[in-house]
């Protein structure tokens, strides 16, 4: 898997902390792989959408507002 360098806040840096600490993931790298995949899921599916990609499958349920887990 390759490595990502990045700078974040102070107050981003304390909320992934406290939710590894929490127990919400096992490691400060879980965290921030499983956060950066779920910003990324919401930027797609709120920008507009083609016509062709209107039936493509991204964990949604035909409804821009309901997710499914």
């Amino acid at each position: 898997m390759p490595k990502v360098k990045i700078n974040v806040p102070e107050h981003l840096e304390m909320q992934i902390a406290q939710l590894v600490d929490e127990g919400e993931f096992v490691s400060r790298e879980e965290a921030i792989e499983d956060l950066l995949s779920t910003g990324i899921r919401a930027f797609k599916t709120s920008g507009p959408m083609d016509e062709d990609d209107r039936f493509e499958d991204d964990g949604m349920m035909g409804h821009e507002d309901e997710y499914v887990f």
